[in-house]
C-alpha cells in the first residue's frame, strides 16, 4: 500500500513509467502556463501531478460562476478569487515542493516585458487573445524556448477530434486559420499546436456586458485539450518518443 511519507512517494507510479532519470529532469524543469481557463488549468494541474518542479502561472482573471462548468480551479467556494491564487493553493496541496510563481497579468504585447521568458524550459499558450498568443510565440522564438499553443475549443463537443499538429498542417479551426496567417507573416517556420478538426457548432450568438462574443463550452473538450498539451510538454522535456 502506498504511504505518503515523502513527496517522492507521490510520483512512484510515474517513476515506474518514465524512470528515475526522467523524473529528475522533470523535477528540475520550469514551465510557464499562460491562461488558467478550461485548457490551462488542466495543463497546470497535470504538470504538477507529473512531477514538474517549477510552474509559473500567468492570468489576471477571477473565478466566475460561468467557469464552473469546465475549469478545474472553479468551484462555488472560489468564485470571485484570483485564478492564480486558487491554483497556487491547490497545486501546492498536490506537491508542496513544487515552486509555484504567480503573475497577475493579462498578457499582451504592451506589458510582455513583465515576464522574463529566458528561465523557462517550456511555455504553454492557453490564452484566447490573438495578439497575446502571437506575442507569447514571438518571445519564445527570441529566447529559443519550446512553446505549444492551443487553438479554439469553444463551440465544440467532440474531444476525439483534437490532435497535435504543426500550425501549417491545421484545418477547419477558425483560430488556427488566423494563426497560420500571422505566423507566416512573421517567418515562424514551425509551431506545435493542439487543434480540433471538428466544425464549430453554429449557435445563437451571446454577448457579455462589454459586447464581447461569448463562445459556448463544455467540460470535456477544453479539459482533454489541456491534458493533451501537458502530455506533449512532459514527453518533450524527457525526450520520450
Amino acid at each position: 500500500m502506498l504511504t505518503l511519507n515523502s513527496t517522492s512517494d507521490i510520483f512512484s507510479r510515474t517513476e515506474l513509467l518514465f524512470g528515475a532519470e526522467s523524473l529528475g529532469i522533470l523535477r528540475k524543469s520550469r514551465v510557464a502556463v499562460f491562461g488558467l481557463g478550461g485548457v490551462g488549468g488542466h495543463v497546470a494541474e497535470a504538470l504538477v501531478r507529473s512531477g514538474v518542479g517549477a510552474v509559473d502561472l500567468i492570468d489576471n482573471d477571477t473565478v466566475a460562476k460561468s467557469n464552473i462548468n469546465r475549469q478545474i480551479f472553479a468551484l462555488r467556494s472560489t468564485v470571485g478569487r484570483y485564478k492564480t491564487d486558487v491554483a497556487e493553493e491547490r497545486l501546492l496541496d498536490i506537491n508542496p515542493e513544487c515552486r509555484i510563481k504567480t503573475h497577475k497579468v493579462f498578457f499582451m504585447p504592451e506589458n510582455s516585458g513583465k515576464i522574463d521568458f529566458s528561465p523557462f524550459d517550456y511555455v504553454v499558450d492557453a490564452i484566447d487573445t490573438v495578439t497575446g498568443k502571437i506575442e507569447i510565440i514571438m518571445r519564445c522564438e527570441a529566447e529559443k524556448v519550446p512553446v505549444i499553443s492551443c487553438m479554439g475549443t469553444g463551440n465544440k463537443t467532440d474531444p476525439t477530434a483534437l490532435e497535435i499538429a504543426d500550425i501549417s498542417q491545421t484545418s477547419v479551426c477558425p483560430l488556427a486559420r488566423v494563426m497560420r496567417r500571422e505566423m507566416k507573416k512573421r517567418g515562424v517556420g514551425r509551431l506545435k499546436v493542439v487543434y480540433s478538426r471538428e466544425e464549430p457548432k453554429i449557435l445563437p450568438e451571446s454577448f457579455s456586458e462589454s459586447g464581447k462574443k461569448i463562445p459556448s463550452s463544455c467540460a470535456f473538450v477544453p479539459s482533454v485539450a489541456g491534458l493533451i498539451i501537458a502530455g506533449e510538454v512532459i514527453k518533450d522535456l524527457i525526450n520520450l518518443k
